[in-house]
């Protein structure tokens, strides 16, 4: 089982997952030397610690306050962690997202964590462990997206 495939199966509930695109990101990067090369960029999974550090060196802004920005609106990010669907694309949205309505709409960088079943909280972590995953776009704007661990096999 890959790093990835354990994250998602709840089995690294102190790593956290960060992706950049390869636009984002310099060809030169010493991130691409620790990461994994996919499709469209890098993924690493690091200890939390190492994963936040790594987030504010690559987009020079902390982690958690990204996050906490990025849960204003919710998106769609692959299960993969490595691409996504942003919701002011099109829509009623989409004119507060951009003033340039032909702005594309690619991810620029992915950051996510698991966070540990807790029935006390209820709702969505009552049903089990839950993936956080937050994802910035070039057309500026950043988006959320949760789920509990074994509901998605996309």
């Amino acid at each position: 089982m890959s790093n990835l495939d354990e994250f998602l199966a709840g089995e690294r509930l102190d790593d956290v997952v960060f992706y950049l695109s390869d636009a984002y990101l310099d060809d030169d990067s010493r991130l691409r030397e620790v990461g994994t090369e996919t499709a469209g960029g890098v993924r690493l999974i690091l200890d939390g610690e190492t994963g936040r550090s790594a987030f504010q060196a690559g987009t020079g802004m902390g982690a958690m306050e990204f996050a906490k920005t990025a849960m204003a609106a919710e998106g769609e990010i692959a299960r993969s962690l490595d691409d996504g669907a942003c919701p002011f694309a099109d829509g009623p949205d989409a004119d507060d997202a951009s003033e340039d309505p032909e702005a594309d709409h690619d991810i620029q960088f992915i950051f996510a964590f698991a966070e540990a079943q807790n029935e006390e909280v209820g709702g969505l972590y009552a049903e089990g462990d839950v993936v956080h995953a937050y994802a910035h776009c070039t057309c500026g704007e950043s988006y959320s997206h949760k789920w509990v661990v074994g509901d998605r096999d996309d």
